[in-house]
């Protein structure tokens, strides 16, 4: 599935009307990752992310990186957030095995819209507030109403106020970043669909379950 970025460029308050018109986008059909892209991209260029700081899980010195693609209004990264990912926390993450590095690939103008919101949110509520909006996916990202109310009801539990709310929504620059972030993912590492995982620079061929992990991350931690 694939998004037209170009259609952001219309200014600075296209991005929150988007967000509050539900006639204007229609909601994200679930997208598995594909993997007819590389199967292995160089380390060091995909740990340059210079426009926004990475969402990291884990210690900075751990033997295995994933870095994951996904989008906010996807079912399947909901699944593995909300499935897989506390396992594999528990499991690999937590015992200082693998650190787990998140970035936007946002494919609907919801998706923006959110991972807008997660970073607006700042320090140590982003993380918290992504993990909300992926559990409560169902309340706004695929809604033929104006999603709006349910996104602002999610962000006052991290604070945000109807003003902040609204500042984060048009803001420009961040959406510029964000937008930069799933560029370079397409272009220089072929991120086509999400979610997306690269393991030590390898993409992951194996179905994102926790039995796929363990198969693909166990050999690798020996």
């Amino acid at each position: 599935m694939k998004t037209d970025i170009n259609f952001f460029s219309v200014g600075r308050r296209r991005a929150l009307t988007i967000a509050a018109t539900a006639g204007l986008v229609a909601a994200a059909a679930p997208v598995l990752a594909r993997t007819d892209g590389p199967t292995e991209v160089a380390v060091e260029a995909l740990m340059k992310q210079p426009e926004l700081p990475d969402l990291v899980l884990g210690k900075p010195d751990a033997k295995v990186t994933i870095v994951e693609y996904a989008s906010m209004t996807c079912g399947h990264c909901m699944q593995f957030h909300t499935k897989v990912l506390p396992e594999l926390k528990t499991k690999y993450v937590d015992t200082g095995k693998v650190r787990l590095i998140f970035r936007e690939f946002p494919l609907d103008p919801r998706a923006f819209a959110a991972s807008m919101l997660a970073r607006c949110a700042g320090g140590d509520k982003t993380l918290p507030l992504i993990s909300a909006l992926f559990e409560t996916q169902a309340d706004w990202a695929y809604v033929k109403e104006n999603p709006t109310p349910k996104l602002f009801e999610i962000a006052k539990q991290a604070g945000f106020t109807q003003e902040s709310f609204d500042k984060c929504l048009t803001d420009q620059a961040l959406l510029d970043k964000l937008t930069a972030i799933r560029t370079r993912a397409a272009e220089t590492f072929g991120v086509n669909a999400t979610p997306a995982f690269f393991i030590n620079g390898k993409r992951l061929t194996a179905p994102p379950t926790m039995e796929g992990f363990d198969t693909t991350l166990e050999p690798l931690l020996k």
